[in-house]
């Protein structure tokens, strides 16, 4: 690739069935692009749980992506409430989510730690009011 390929997903709020379209869309085309399979799910399964958040937390958001030789970023971004404790948010286990929500069987407290454990680099900004922005980058060579 000599330019970075640029790709950018919208998130509905509150729409579960939806939630993880831009994660199988992505995953389908850096397969296509031959990228390592490791990488690919690695990827995959941070943007799903990223795309959880934003339908769950925040009322939806804005997914871009860029891909280029060396890795994929993953920038997501949101006008929800924000995160008033991002070191707490980080926690295993905590969540906010409501009790519909996890009857539902999300909000396990699990995804920004995922998102974290499943990238080379995972940086949050968040203003409570305002909402999140969550950068994710995956090293594929």
């Amino acid at each position: 690739m000599s330019e970075p390929i640029r790709l950018q997903y919208t998130v509905p709020g509150d729409d579960f069935a939806r939630a993880g379209e831009a994660s199988a869309d992505l995953k389908s085309t850096l397969k296509r692009l031959g990228l390592p399979a490791a990488a690919v799910r690695r990827i995959a399964i941070a943007l799903y749980e990223g795309e959880i958040n934003l339908a769950i937390h925040a009322g939806g958001g804005q997914i871009d992506v860029s891909i280029d030789d060396d890795a994929v970023e993953m920038v997501l971004s949101d006008q929800g409430p924000g995160i008033p404790d991002i070191e707490l948010a980080m926690s295993e286990g905590f969540s906010t989510a409501s009790a519909q929500v996890r009857s539902l069987g999300f909000g396990a407290g699990m995804g920004l730690p995922n998102m974290k454990r499943y990238t080379d680099e995972f940086a949050i900004r968040s203003t409570v009011g305002l909402g999140t922005t969550i950068t994710m980058r995956v090293k594929v060579s």
